[in-house]
């Protein structure tokens, strides 16, 4: 009923009241998916999506608290993300190295080729301001994150070399994001690759070393339980106060940029999928690689355009991005959900059937 009424709002040009309607839409959208196993993963996507909804109309409560920006935030918020990984990660994740070493070279390979190239060419036709289309080279040009691990479960696919290869890719970021965006995004804006190398050591590899200390020293459920958690509402606040210090700019391309987020994340799985075919990986390893390289950093990639005090232009492409990967993510794992690879133990037991 809600949604039938916002579509009036809309037809008859009154979007701009609709305010309150959306966020109570979304709100109990969020409440009846959480009622259905098969629809909770898009829990968290419809939350953020009234996060955005609710920057859009009210931006002056995501902006500044008294005399303080709230976009000041950002890295501190994308570093407590971190120590969270860090935390649910040991010694043993990048053990996968050594034991699959070809997926995970053929993974991120495919990781630092595809995206950004997509993410250049994209950014290249888009004749948005300079600063706008960096932002979509800088999310190609950035790891995967915590949430291709999810997918990777949910899709039967090859969980440990997901975790090996987002743990690879996240460490080797601080070096080579600077490198690409250097290489890809230079005409665009500005890059210093050395202040932004450090701004990533101090926006990863510092958070995730003290998270990986803590799990050794004081490892314990609780923590195990809550870092998810706070995980997903720091998700949440980066997501909503790029939006409202945005808010002009998405208002104003906001369409367009989202086709092009959209276009991006889905060449991101088809061709993973397609560059892992090619190197002949088997079924459940070629689907892990297609959701490592389509779904990538988002809030790594906002605290980056922070850095670079470009938060309400450069930081638009991966604010959009993460809520849309999501929902692709979520539909591409349930499709294969349902069709499980099939195991080499299943394709012998067939043909000796067959053979009978």
């Amino acid at each position: 009923m809600l949604l039938l009424v916002i579509l009036y709002m809309i037809i008859t040009g009154k979007i701009d009241q609709a305010g309150l309607l959306f966020l109570l839409f979304f709100g109990l959208l969020a409440f009846g998916f959480s009622g259905y196993k098969s629809l909770n993963s898009l829990v968290f996507t419809i939350t953020i999506f009234a996060g955005v909804a609710a920057a859009l109309y009210y931006p002056h409560y995501f902006t500044y608290v008294g005399y303080f920006k709230l976009t000041a935030l950002i890295i501190p918020l994308i570093q407590i993300i971190m120590f969270g990984m860090g935390t649910s990660m040991s010694i043993k994740d990048f053990a996968g190295v050594f034991k699959t070493p070809r997926g995970v070279f053929i993974g991120v390979a495919a990781q630092l080729l595809i995206m950004p190239l997509v993410g250049f060419a994209l950014a290249k036709t888009s004749n948005f301001p300079p600063e706008i289309a960096a932002g979509i080279v800088l999310i190609g040009c950035s790891p995967s994150g915590v949430a291709s691990n999810v997918m990777a479960y949910l899709a039967k696919a090859n969980l440990a070399l997901s975790i090996t290869i987002t743990s690879i890719a996240t460490l080797l970021a601080p070096f080579l994001t600077p490198l690409l965006m250097k290489l890809l995004a230079g005409e665009f804006i500005e890059i210093n690759v050395l202040d932004m190398m450090w701004s990533i050591t101090k926006m990863i590899i510092l958070p995730i070393g003290a998270g990986l200390i803590f799990n050794k020293l004081f490892k314990t459920d609780l923590l195990d339980k809550a870092m998810p958690m706070v995980s997903m509402s720091a998700i949440f606040l980066i997501i909503t106060i790029i939006t409202a210090a945005g808010r002009d700019s998405l208002l104003d391309i906001g369409g367009i940029l989202m086709l092009l987020v959209l276009i991006h994340n889905l060449f991101g799985y088809g061709l993973g999928y397609g560059f892992a075919k090619l190197f002949k990986m088997e079924e459940q390893d070629a689907r892990t690689i297609a959701i490592e390289v389509g779904m990538q950093n988002g809030g790594l990639a906002s605290g980056i355009a922070n850095s670079l005090g470009k938060i309400a232009t450069m930081g638009l492409a991966p604010a959009v991005f993460g809520p849309l990967m999501n929902i692709t993510g979520s539909i591409l794992a349930s499709y294969w959900h349902k069709r499980p690879p099939k195991s080499l133990g299943s394709v012998e037991v067939s043909i000796a059937d067959s053979q009978k």
